[in-house]
């Protein structure tokens, strides 16, 4: 599997929450497969998304796009967002 793990920081999640399920269709029709959205545990504003795709291209197609900029801002996203490409090697079941 294939997966783009985003780290930034936003405005108010509430709003970017909105913004980010709006632009579902798009994500969906870049490639993009599910997504696990998290944040964190002393900062509601600080998000980690993973999202899985159907492979890298694709994925580095969207994470680098205009359109993906401008929604990111509209959405209040602040700074830029650490993003790193994956790829799945194992899973370890306990």
């Amino acid at each position: 599997m294939k997966y783009v793990l985003v780290n930034h920081k936003v405005e108010d999640y509430d709003k970017w929450k909105l913004v980010y399920d709006e632009d579902g269709s798009t994500r969906k029709a870049g490639g993009s497969k599910s997504a696990f959205l998290f944040h964190n545990a002393e900062d509601p504003n600080q998000l980690v998304v993973l999202t899985q795709w159907e492979d890298l291209e694709s994925a580095k197609k969207f994470s680098e796009s205009e359109d993906l900029q401008i929604t990111m801002q509209k959405a209040g996203v602040k700074g830029r967002p650490d993003i790193y490409y994956l790829e799945q090697i194992e899973t370890t079941p306990y």
